[in-house]
């Protein structure tokens, strides 16, 4: 069987098409499993995988949980606001002690974008970036393109557009690097305020106008604003964004063509998307949840056959 190029999954940027290909048809073979009537394999029954957050997450971690239940691994859940990190302890002794209970492999999320790459050049176990800072979300990144996959038949030769906050979102950087290695063309969309300078270096085509953007694209990934990552005002109000970014089911129907909705989660009901958008037939928000398991699943089972 092949593997994975890498002993971690730290970011889309470090991993190559030919590894992104066998994450999709790992993936598509537990996509059977998890609608079976028993969704349980033993592919990883020796394994134990500890989860550690260090940031507030309800889809990321649930999503992993359950992936790690149904590959029938041994979990350890840690979270920081009720550690020891609260009385001082760094994150690498935080790991070590973790470690130090024979654990295989850690999923972590943290605010501090290079988390994850610091860590594995200091401990043996394998790691999975969960998100780290606005940096990279690698698994979003991947559940996504594989629900283009799943939806359009193919990534290649796809438009998509990346609507909302580039800045701070750490799910559009991934998006971009996958979305490329997998040969589509990326467009990212919002106000001058939420692109960072950098973004045209990407390779990436720059649109200011929304029903533009739509027009353009095939896949529309909506992204919300993430208001607790922003310490100053980018835009005037979240009724003026929602008046000039927001999507609704009228804008999708007056498109001479079908456009997929996604959106990574949460949904911001009303600024970033309606209530009407987000439950059309456009969106497959719903199968990307679903897609989300199936990738984890993937990504960890043949990680841990990189080390085994």
């Amino acid at each position: 069987m092949s593997q994975l190029s890498q002993r971690h999954l730290l970011g889309i940027k470090d991993i190559t098409k030919k590894d992104i290909e066998l994450i999709f048809e790992t993936a598509d073979n537990f996509k059977d499993v998890i609608n079976r009537p028993i969704k349980k394999v033993p592919s990883l029954r020796d394994v134990t995988i500890a989860n550690v957050f260090f940031e507030n997450s309800t889809r990321t971690r649930l999503s992993f949980e359950l992936a790690q239940k149904r590959l029938s691994a041994d979990i350890v859940n840690f979270s920081a606001s009720t550690s020891s990190v609260k009385k001082g302890e760094t994150l690498l002794d935080t790991v070590n002690n973790i470690l130090a209970m024979k654990v295989d492999m850690i999923v972590m999320r943290h605010a501090s974008p290079g988390a994850p790459h610091y860590l594995a050049k200091h401990i043996k176990a394998n790691i999975v970036n969960a998100g780290d800072g606005t940096h990279e979300h690698p698994t979003q990144a991947l559940l996504d393109a594989y629900s283009i996959r799943e939806k359009l038949g193919s990534v290649e030769g796809k438009k998509v557009a990346i609507i909302g906050d580039i800045l701070h979102s750490r799910v559009a950087l991934s998006n971009i690097f996958a979305l490329q290695k997998l040969g589509a063309k990326v467009m990212v969309c919002g106000p001058p305020t939420l692109l960072p300078k950098y973004i045209a270096n990407l390779g990436v085509q720059i649109e200011y106008d929304v029903e533009k953007a739509l027009q353009w694209c095939d896949v529309a990934n909506v992204l919300r604003i993430q208001l607790e990552r922003q310490q100053i005002k980018y835009f005037p109000s979240l009724r003026e964004y929602s008046l000039y970014y927001g999507i609704n089911k009228k804008m999708l129907d007056n498109l001479k063509k079908p456009i997929v909705v996604m959106h990574p989660g949460p949904i911001n009901r009303g600024v970033e998307l309606s209530s009407d958008a987000a439950d059309s037939d456009h969106a497959i928000i719903l199968e990307q949840v679903e897609n989300g398991v199936a990738i984890r699943m993937a990504v960890m089972y043949l990680l841990a056959e990189k080390v085994n």
